[in-house]
Parts: structure tokens; sequence; C-alpha cells
């Protein structure tokens, strides 16, 4: 009698360590890596600019400086423009990951959190 069962080959096995490593686990901390990066460069940022605006303040407090608040607002506006488009570039170039994207997204989110 002939064996009527059917062989699958190890190649087609998606569920081997070395192929979720290499479609789920490296996009994800490629995503996390940067996600972390991006959060930490935000905070970066804003501690600097937070630190120029209170030493404005305390200038003009001083009569040192006059502060002309409505171009203060409008100087700003540009910065959190570029911040929206900074973090669109990010999520699109991982979403670029073939397959890999939501994996390389996810990531990048919980980096985020976690910066």
């Amino acid at each position: 009698m002939k064996n009527n069962t059917l062989e699958i080959p190890s190649s087609t096995d998606f569920f081997t360590s070395d192929q979720l490593l290499n479609n789920v686990g490296t996009p994800f901390i490629i995503g996390l890596a940067i996600g972390y990066f991006a959060k930490k460069m935000l905070l970066l940022c804003l501690l600097l600019c937070g630190a120029a605006i209170v030493i404005l303040f305390i200038s003009e407090y001083y009569e040192i400086t006059q502060i002309n608040y409505e171009k203060l607002e409008h100087a700003v506006e540009p910065a959190t423009s570029l911040i929206k488009q900074y973090k669109d570039f990010l999520i699109a170039h991982l979403l670029n990951f073939p397959t890999k994207g939501i994996s390389a997204t996810t990531g990048f989110f919980l980096g985020f959190k976690l910066g």
C-alpha cells in the first residue's frame, strides 16, 4: 500500500523562530528604537524651548526686554507643524517595510510611549 501523507517542505513553515524574528521581531525593535529616540528628542527640544521662554519672561520682568506675545505665538506655530510633519514622515517610512509595517509601527508607538 502506498502512504498518502502530504509532506510540507520546511521552507514554507512561517512559525519557526527565524521566520518570526525576521518578519515580526526585527521591524518591531527598529520601530521601538525610532519611537524611543523620537520621544527623547522631542522632550529635549521642548525643554530647551521652554527654558528660552522662561528666560524671556525673566528678562521682561526685570525690564531688560519687552515681549510681543503675538509674535511669540506665531514663532511657535511653525515648530508645531514641523513636529507633525516629522511624525508623519517617520510613520510613512515605517509602514514601507513590506508586510512588516504593522510590526514596525506598533514598535514605534510603544517606543514613543516608553520614551
